[in-house]
């Protein structure tokens, strides 16, 4: 019956980059369930970080970059012999499965949660060829997708607050940027004042971190250089340099 499996040989292009992009399946549900803090929930991303510093440590990626519940990797090697079923399946049940053991990690900080009881999580995935200009402008696209989530986020959830659900969605629709700064302004925030995570996403690469230890031998202190994984919460815009510098 091998031949009735007729995606199980579909490739990726030969000399291509590959991004993985996972998205949570029905989290605004389970933002309800889990009554996250909105717009922005520092425990749940989190949550994300470690689930990504899990792929990081299994995968061996080049960057993983998160955001809300997207997760975009891009692999420095691709495994499976580029099979782009065995991609998609192995690294969606990984992170859901590694979600699932982190939500238990940070229950106490999400009152709703019964771990007994707790649902199934899934996320899908999907593989993204591209060229090296192209990863750029990939994480680029990303990038600006967050800081729009951030600015949608923060207007509606203010709104939401003294409007109402419903109103919200009315005085949003078909709002410029520049007037929903103007929005959030009159009610007394100021977005250059949020955090960098929340309007740039979070970022996980290897970095030369300064390891201090101690040479029994010469009985001194010894310092080295070491890679090792680095979650960024302050990122730059992406450009071709941040690519280019990131071991």
């Amino acid at each position: 019956m091998k031949e009735c499996e007729i995606f199980s040989y579909l490739k990726v292009p030969c000399g291509s980059k590959i991004v993985i992009r996972a998205d949570g399946r029905n989290f605004s549900t389970l933002s309800d369930e889990f009554e996250l803090e909105r717009p922005y929930d520092e425990n749940f991303a989190n949550l994300m970080i470690d689930t990504c510093a899990e792929f990081f440590m299994e995968f061996s990626p080049h960057f993983i970059f998160t955001f809300s519940d997207e997760i975009n990797i891009l692999m420095s090697e691709i495994p499976f012999n580029g099979r782009v079923e065995k991609l998609n399946s192995v690294f969606a049940s990984f992170i859901a499965g590694s979600f699932t053991k982190n939500i238990l990690k940070y229950s106490k900080y999400f009152p709703k949660v019964d771990p007994p009881n707790l649902k199934p999580v899934s996320f899908d995935s999907r593989v993204i060829p591209l060229s090296d200009l192209g990863v750029v402008e990939y994480f680029k696209n990303r990038q600006n997708e967050a800081w729009r989530n951030c600015l949608n986020g923060y207007s509606y959830w203010k709104l939401r607050e003294e409007f109402g659900k419903s109103r919200a969605v009315e005085i949003l629709n078909k709002k410029k940027s520049s007037e929903l700064h103007e929005i959030l302004f009159e009610r007394g925030l100021n977005m250059t004042e949020v955090p960098s995570w929340q309007k740039r996403g979070i970022g996980l690469y290897r970095k030369n971190i300064l390891i201090k230890g101690y040479n029994p031998i010469n009985k001194e202190n010894v310092t080295s250089n070491r890679l090792r994984i680095y979650k960024d919460w302050e990122l730059p815009l992406f450009d071709e340099k941040f690519f280019r510098n990131t071991p």
